[in-house]
């Protein structure tokens, strides 16, 4: 029996290879979602296709299967000079830089910043790491 397509509601937490717990939804409201529909990182969305109610599982998953490896193509230098309030960016924080062709939002890490450009990481924050899920499917809706 496969879940693919069909409303699920499941209890997680997400540690790295260390066991440093990086998110759970214990204590929090369960997560819902559609199984297979692109909402979910793919390792994620494998795993509970096949699960079936009340079934706990524990998966290790694999950085291209979760946010992808770290590219350092989405490490780009930008001229401080083009850059609308620049003496304002946060280092080492998340702002959103804007698509000048589509017009949309993408975050990007400030990671350095001189006198004549700043550094954007457009990485993911989970870009590069393995990551395992303890995953209870709670609920299957059609």
């Amino acid at each position: 029996m496969s879940n693919q397509g069909k409303h699920v509601k499941v209890e997680y937490t997400g540690t790295f290879d260390d066991g440093e717990v990086f998110d759970s939804s214990k204590g929090r409201a369960p997560l819902e979602f559609v199984c297979m529909s692109g909402q979910m990182i793919p390792g994620f969305d494998k795993a509970v296709e096949s699960m079936k109610v009340g079934e706990t599982k524990n998966v290790h998953i694999p950085c291209k299967d979760a946010y992808g490896e770290y590219r350092d193509d989405l490490v780009q230098k930008v001229p401080l000079d083009i850059i609308p309030n620049a003496d304002k960016l946060p280092l080492n924080e998340t702002i959103y830089l804007q698509n000048t062709e589509t017009g949309q939002p993408f975050p990007a890490r400030v990671i350095a910043k001189d006198d004549k450009t700043a550094t954007f990481d457009m990485n993911s924050e989970m870009a590069g790491k393995d990551l395992n899920f303890e995953i209870t499917l709670l609920e299957v809706k059609d």
